[in-house]
């Protein structure tokens, strides 16, 4: 038994009624986390975080559904490879655990990488999709080559460099490794509303999970795909089957993307919180998620 307090065995003791389980999909080693009953669920976090992004809603969920929280190829306690980062690649990795575990069809939700995975899933796998769901970040598309390389004066946003920097390969673990809290408190200090909604506790298990050359450079990796994910953006045909977006600080980039790529889709917003809504407002997001499935 390891003796890490960040490890997922000691971080159980705080989510009741969730086993944490290893799944072998496409060669390589993923890390889940698994609780509750019904229609199955399955989440995916985004950067910088791991299933512990979801400790405040998953036994919420759970208590209606069955919930898988996953964490994709690099993130976590999941293996990193050196390659397979395309998101079109990571969603198939979802369909070899959804075809090993017989769950059939799905609801998917992702939050910031986590949703590019979730999107590509459906869009690929609606057979086996039920529903889906986006919190707070839409699929890489062609616009994000027109994101401004300098910091617009005066602009309603924050510049979002880290997309750039996470480009470059080597520099950052040379960089990073060892320094990782630091890169992460920014990251929270300036992307959340309300910054007690993620604790000194919550950052220091994310530090924990990104503090290592191989995990810097698998993190980077999801980014360094964007350009292929935005080519295979443009092969996916549109989503029919019901899509919910939720957002908080990107509300308005769901509301301006993903009416073209969805046919059956609803919009919330939830107010006075920034990127990091499942723990800055969980009881809405859950809510929002409980109605959007309802009953299966």
């Amino acid at each position: 038994m390891s003796n890490n307090i960040y490890d997922s065995e000691k971080l159980l003791q705080r989510v009741p009624d969730f086993e944490s389980k290893f799944i072998c999909v496409n060669n390589i080693q993923l890390h889940y986390l698994e609780g509750g009953k019904g229609a199955p669920l399955i989440l995916i976090p985004g950067y910088p975080e791991t299933w512990w992004a979801y400790h405040k809603i998953m036994t919420i969920l759970a208590k209606k559904y069955k919930v898988i929280v996953l964490e994709i190829r690099g993130m976590g306690e999941s293996e990193k490879p050196q390659n397979g980062y395309e998101k079109k690649q990571m969603a198939q990795d979802v369909l070899s655990l959804v075809n090993q575990l017989e769950l059939g069809s799905i609801i998917i939700a992702g939050h910031d990488i986590g949703a590019h995975v979730a999107f590509s899933f459906a869009a690929q796998f609606p057979e086996s999709t039920s529903k889906l769901i986006i919190l707070d970040t839409p699929h890489p598309d062609p616009s994000m080559y027109q994101l401004p390389m300098l910091p617009i004066p005066n602009a309603p946003y924050l510049y979002p460099w880290w997309l750039s920097f996470n480009q470059v390969k080597i520099l950052p673990e040379q960089l990073l490794n060892g320094k990782m809290n630091i890169l992460i408190n920014w990251l929270f200090d300036h992307l959340l509303a309300n910054k007690t909604s993620v604790s000194e506790f919550d950052k220091a298990v994310y530090a924990n999970a990104y503090d290592s050359t191989e995990a810097i450079r698998s993190a980077n990796a999801w980014y360094q795909a964007f350009a292929q994910d935005i080519d295979d953006f443009k092969t996916y045909p549109k989503i029919k089957l019901p899509v919910l977006g939720i957002g908080g600080s990107g509300f308005y980039m769901l509301q301006m993307a993903l009416p073209a790529v969805a046919s059956n889709l609803e919009l919330k917003q939830v107010e006075n919180v920034g990127h990091f809504l499942m723990e800055e407002n969980h009881e809405i997001v859950s809510h929002f998620i409980e109605n959007f499935i309802g009953e299966e």
